[in-house]
């Protein structure tokens, strides 16, 4: 019997990804062995944005690769999408220690995450068009390569300058390479075969899910937070020889027409000057020109985004999916609940690593608990959206989330990591509860609002939405934070009686938040006095930043409750007796939750 949660989340995904993956190798065409297990088998993917398996069933019917050749197919798409999935994750566990090692301001380790999750989520769609375009496997490897040279300027940066431009340009791969590898997967597969492909390939994801936190506790611990960067070098090699040794090309022969890049551009410059404008706010306030005209540059290109995608006659978000409630609802919901979990999530390690004494390797542990929870109860969650339809868990869940990110914000300064059961632990379970409740319905909900021919748009939409939330909710958290923090760390020190000359320095890193270096020319006393300052300021302020989390989880459940249909779900672009796009089983659709 495994001795710890991590142990037994390793053995059943294990277990779980390699009788799916025989399943792959022994009936690549038995329809009806695959129609049986699809309804039996739970597809574990916790990390990944909501509907990533929704692109993938989307799409049309593909002539099946031979068998030998779907296996490397699974190979390639599998370690490629853990380059994304380990590194969303491990570098938020190593952040603490990056802001340590290169001087970084709080608004320096905001851009490390911002950068990357910009170019992300602004170029994800077009990305999969280029695959599209020019052939899936060719741009999965323009995806890997770039985002691999960027890893190893990441891991090479000097300067926390050179980590953030490295990050940019890793998002820019990871724009090509995410969607990359959902379309080779889908042009791969038959139909009927891509339920066992889905399976293997989430099985193997979640895998990853839960090595990767520890995996860069371990490597910030042991060895330099460079090595979170660097790994992503021998797996980019495996997946490039693969890549060119066996896996087929394919492209789109219906891919006709320009890409939208007026679109791609405006909503670039758009959400980067509103993230800007945000990010500077919290240290020059909102009322500075600087801030006001990248907050105005924002507004405005993002305007001129909806006017473009208006006015396309093949936009790259057709804005008429938006009339249906159902549709408009789930992105709301998605907007609102994974820009709270984003929030959350962004200063988690900085607490319990810089004020509670954690080591990276115990704070990426953290959230195994969590990981854990959703693997056991996947199937359980898929089965109340067959039993009581999306609407009810889709209110039900965000609520409990947000008890969950309420948690969060009980606890002081603790004992450290022996605490942590009756600390953090109740409020990562809870939070791990709604969250597993919420995402099986999201899909569903989605893919069940639009017709069939716009199913692969509407679930890139939300997924490219999920990753706006925590672009925008980060920028936003970081605001919150930095006041709260700046106001309980002046009413502390004012008690404290120290010199000008220390509260000045002091003062000077505020915007380090709980990475403030504490001057070593005073006594003893008066450090260890400073440093419960700066711990009791950060907690102050991660409480808020809780809080603000949980009044989001509650408005997602607001507009889940106002918005999304019952049962019976309309669709956009049609009348009811339309054919309704595919919406994955109940008992076979698992979570699918982002932390990036």
């Amino acid at each position: 019997m495994p001795s710890t949660p991590l142990a037994c989340a390793k053995e059943m995904i294990q277990w779980k990804a390699e009788n799916t993956w025989a399943s792959v190798l022994e009936h690549p065409g038995n329809s009806s062995t695959v129609s049986r297990t699809r309804k039996r088998t739970t597809m574990a993917t916790f990390v990944k944005s909501p509907c990533d398996e929704g692109v993938i069933r989307s799409a049309p019917e593909a002539t099946p690769c031979a068998p030998h050749v779907g296996v490397w197919v699974l190979v390639a798409t599998i370690l490629g999408s853990s380059m994304a999935f380990i590194d969303g994750s491990v570098v938020n566990v190593a952040l603490p220690v990056i802001q340590r090692d290169l001087g970084a301001t709080a608004s320096d380790v905001q851009w490390i995450v911002e950068t990357y999750a910009l170019f992300l989520a602004a170029l994800i769609l077009v990305g999969g068009s280029l695959g599209d375009h020019y052939g899936r496997r060719r741009i999965y490897a323009v995806g890997i390569a770039v985002f691999t040279l960027a890893s190893i300027w990441g891991g090479l940066s000097p300067t926390v300058l050179s980590l953030i431009l490295a990050r940019a340009v890793q998002g820019i791969g990871a724009a090509l390479l995410v969607p990359g590898s959902l379309a080779i997967i889908s042009a791969s597969f038959s139909d009927q075969q891509r339920g066992r492909a889905i399976g293997t390939w989430s099985g193997f994801s979640a895998l990853t899910t839960v090595v990767g936190p520890v995996l860069g506790g371990v490597l910030v611990q042991y060895a330099s937070w460079r090595w979170v960067f660097f790994l992503n070098v021998p797996l980019a090699a495996v997946v490039l020889g693969v890549l060119f040794w066996r896996v087929p090309e394919s492209r789109d022969p219906e891919a006709s027409g320009r890409l939208d890049w007026w679109g791609t551009g405006t909503v670039t410059l758009g959400l980067g000057a509103l993230v800007y404008g945000l990010i500077e706010a919290g240290s020059q306030g909102f009322g500075t020109p600087l801030v006001l005209g990248a907050l105005t540059i924002g507004v405005v290109a993002l305007l001129a985004f909806l006017l473009v995608e208006a006015r396309r006659p093949a936009p790259m978000v057709p804005l008429t999916l938006f009339r249906s409630p159902t549709f408009s609802g789930a992105n709301l919901l998605t907007l609102l609940l994974y820009g709270a979990l984003s929030g959350v999530t962004f200063f988690l390690p900085f607490d319990l690593i810089q004020v509670q004494g954690y080591a990276p390797t115990l704070a990426g542990a953290a959230f195994v608990p969590f990981i854990l929870l959703m693997f056991l109860l996947s199937r359980w969650a898929g089965g109340l959206v067959h039993r009581y339809g999306a609407k009810l868990p889709l209110v039900v869940g965000p609520v409990i989330t947000a008890v969950g990110f309420a948690l969060f914000a009980l606890p002081g300064i603790t004992s450290g990591p022996g605490s942590y059961w009756t600390t953090f632990f109740p409020a990562v379970l809870v939070m791990g509860l709604g969250m597993t409740i919420t995402v099986a319905p999201l899909t569903t909900a989605v893919m069940g609002a639009v017709e069939q021919r716009h199913a692969g748009i509407a679930s890139g939409i939300n997924n490219a939405v999920s990753r706006t939330a925590g672009l925008l909710a980060i920028a936003v958290f970081g605001i919150v934070a930095l006041v709260v923090f700046t106001s309980s760390l002046e009413s502390h020190l004012a008690t404290l009686h120290l010199s000008p000359a220390v509260s000045q320095l002091v003062d000077a890193q505020r915007t380090r938040l709980a990475g403030i270096t504490i001057p070593t020319n005073v006594s003893g006393e008066a450090q260890a006095a400073l440093k419960r300052a700066v711990d009791e300021s950060f907690v102050s302020a991660f409480r808020l930043v809780s809080l603000l989390g949980a009044a989001l989880a509650l408005l997602s459940a607001l507009a889940a409750w106002w918005l999304i249909a019952g049962k019976q779900l309309e669709r956009a672009g049609g009348s009811a007796s339309q054919p309704q796009a595919s919406i994955p089983g109940a008992d076979e659709q698992a979570p699918q939750i982002s932390a990036n």
